[in-house]
């Protein structure tokens, strides 16, 4: 049976690692300007996620199987103790790795993100956008782009998933694995709670962000029992992107104490 691959990943700067995990349709430049910040004090290892960016496409697509993942590649790497940063997607997946190894996991970051199952189905523009590039073939970006532009209004959405469009056999191509994600699409809105996780825990919020409200806070309690909420304002669920440097000093200030 041949072995699992491993993600891809990329390694900056000396000291203390720090891992940073995207979310769904992202790559591992998307938490860039963490990345950039921690370099000068911290091990930064930046990761494509499985069926993501230049990671491995698998019919499987759950947050065992990605912990599974970030698992093998700390091992691989000999990472014996880190930070974890997730935003989203890898926040759960962040999570999902602190049930597995907990002793790896210092202190853990989540970014808008809670450890429920959401039952809102918030992709399926996104998922039309797609798939409408699959099937119209287009040979460049600005082709891409006004397909997506039939499906979605935002202009800011529509050039962060352009980021993950790449030129393959004359037409532009997605390099995340658009199938199996609308395939599993359950399991990614989904969640199985987890034994308590006994390190410090930061959840940050976007203030005007609908994915942490104050509903899923005994949940949260129940699986991180050590963790406090900080809420960044005039931000939605891209927190990081839009308030980098507020998410960074929450973050900072969190992992020093």
């Amino acid at each position: 049976m041949p072995s699992q691959p491993l993600l891809n990943y990329t390694i900056q700067g000396q000291g203390p690692a720090i891992i940073l995990i995207h979310g769904l349709f992202g790559s591992l430049s998307n938490l860039g300007l963490l990345a950039r910040d921690f370099t000068t004090d911290h091990t930064v290892i930046s990761v494509d996620l499985r069926n993501h960016g230049h990671s491995f496409h698998s019919d499987t697509m759950h947050y065992q199987a990605m912990a599974d993942d970030l698992l093998r590649l700390l091992s691989h790497l000999n990472v014996e103790s880190a930070i974890v940063v997730g935003h989203s997607m890898g926040g759960k997946a962040a999570m999902a790795l602190s049930a597995l190894a907990p002793q790896k996991i210092t202190q853990l970051v989540v970014l808008d993100m809670a450890p429920i199952h959401y039952t809102q189905r918030r992709h399926d523009n996104v998922f039309a956008g797609l798939q409408s590039v699959i099937q119209q073939k287009p040979t460049t970006r600005k082709a891409a782009l006004e397909c997506l532009s039939q499906h979605l209004e935002l202009d800011g959405v529509r050039q962060f998933l352009a980021k993950s469009l790449h030129h393959k056999d004359v037409y532009m191509q997605w390099l995340f694995n658009v199938e199996v994600i609308i395939n599993n699409y359950h399991h990614i809105q989904g969640w199985d709670p987890i034994a308590p996780f006994q390190n410090k825990t930061l959840f940050l919020k976007g203030a005007n962000s609908d994915y942490l409200l104050p509903e899923h806070q005994s949940a949260i309690i129940q699986q991180f029992p050590n963790s406090k909420a900080h809420v960044i304002a005039n931000t939605g669920h891209w927190l990081h992107a839009e308030k980098p440097d507020e998410v960074l000093r929450a973050i900072r200030r969190f992992i020093a104490k």
